[in-house]
């Protein structure tokens, strides 16, 4: 293994060992915060946030922030980490401390004058990523600190297995209640069965085939699921409420208000109630962007469609072209073996030292 191969899972092993789960990182942020070298000015280190650029700024140069959340979803006796032969695992492995870990290899090379380039380079650090849009830590940065919106690209290093993946798909959850009347299970006439009900209800959604997308090229897959749903009291009573949660994951090119219409559209005529608990935007496909062009250039990346939310929806609203691309491998975000590979971590660092330091042929750089 390389020094730097070394050096890079030395790094994520010590942040998945941080336990971080979102609303806890308090801990993540000290340990990240001290480690930062002295040449990048601190811009913010409020509310589970760390934000950096570059001490002096230079006039025309695009600035370009590299983004990590750094909490994960709970823990599952999955912390501390642990090492197996070429392969780091733990929570947070793969989303997406690797990411954290490869940003933090770029601050020193930074630091030491190694990116002195055609573009100036910024770091996030922030939480709350994992749970509701309502709670996110990024937006409000990004609303009290108008010298980071001032940026001409946001690259998320969130897991994409090391392609390029641009867009992102909105989110929407929303709440179903079905009434009906309670009843003896022996007299079921007497009442009106609200799981009956919902099953007429849902079954719409359960029969929807998916509903592919093209979008400059790239085919987004619009689904929607039941996730959750509850109600009974008794077996042997017929039950007069249930609730139920439906996610519909829709395609960039269409708004939040036009995923509210679909689900109203497709549960209305049911006579249920639905009600809409979040709503995350999807984000644009910014895959001609000059700069994410170059990006592309610099690994000879695959291009492909973000089938999920990310924040580059949040960097969106704040009119900041963003993309995903990032080590860990998205089949294994949040599970129990949550993973990523030494190899794909050098893999996402050489890239991106890459376009940072004005060209070199991926594979050139670290020792």
């Amino acid at each position: 293994m390389t020094e730097l191969a070394e050096r890079l899972a030395r790094r994520t092993l010590a942040l998945v060992d941080v336990p971080s789960e979102s609303r806890n990182e308090a801990a993540i942020v000290e340990a990240i915060g001290s480690s930062v070298p002295a040449a990048f000015d601190s811009v913010d280190q409020d509310d589970s946030c760390l934000a950096y650029l570059p001490a002096t700024r230079r006039p025309d140069v695009p600035l370009v922030l590299l983004a990590g959340h750094v909490d994960t979803v709970p823990i599952a006796g999955n912390v501390p980490g642990h090492r197996e032969g070429d392969t780091i695992v733990g929570r947070g492995a793969a989303d997406m401390k690797a990411g954290v870990a490869v940003m933090q290899e770029l601050m020193a090379d930074a630091a030491a004058g190694a990116l002195s380039t055609e573009v100036d380079v910024g770091f996030l650090f922030f939480g709350r990523e994992e749970v509701s849009t309502d709670e996110g830590a990024l937006v409000p940065l990004l609303e009290r600190r108008p010298e980071l919106a001032a940026a001409d690209l946001a690259i998320m290093l969130e897991p994409t297995a090391n392609a390029l993946e641009v867009g992102c798909l909105g989110n929407l959850v929303a709440a179903v209640h079905v009434e009906g009347v309670a009843a003896h299970s022996a007299r079921p006439w007497l009442g009106d069965n609200a799981i009956h009900r919902a099953i007429t209800a849902l079954a719409s959604i359960a029969d929807l085939p998916v509903r592919d997308v093209e979008i400059d090229g790239l085919v987004f897959r619009e689904v929607v699921s039941v996730t959750r749903i509850e109600g009974g009291v008794a077996a042997n009573v017929v039950p007069d409420r249930v609730e139920a949660t439906v996610n519909l994951r829709y395609a960039p090119n269409h708004t939040p208000r036009d995923a509210e219409s679909r689900i109203r559209e497709l549960l209305g005529h049911h006579a249920v109630e639905v009600s809409i608990v979040s709503n995350a935007p999807p984000g644009p496909v910014a895959v001609r962007d000059p700069l994410v062009e170059r990006l592309r250039r610099a690994g000879d990346l695959e291009v492909r469609p973000k089938q999920a939310w990310t924040p580059v929806a949040e960097f969106a609203q704040a009119d900041i072209p963003a993309v995903n691309f990032g080590p860990g491998d998205p089949q294994y975000a949040h599970r129990d073996d949550e993973r990523v590979e030494v190899a794909a971590l050098v893999r996402s660092y050489e890239v991106l030292r890459s376009y940072l330091a004005g060209g070199h042929a991926a594979g050139d750089v670290g020792a």
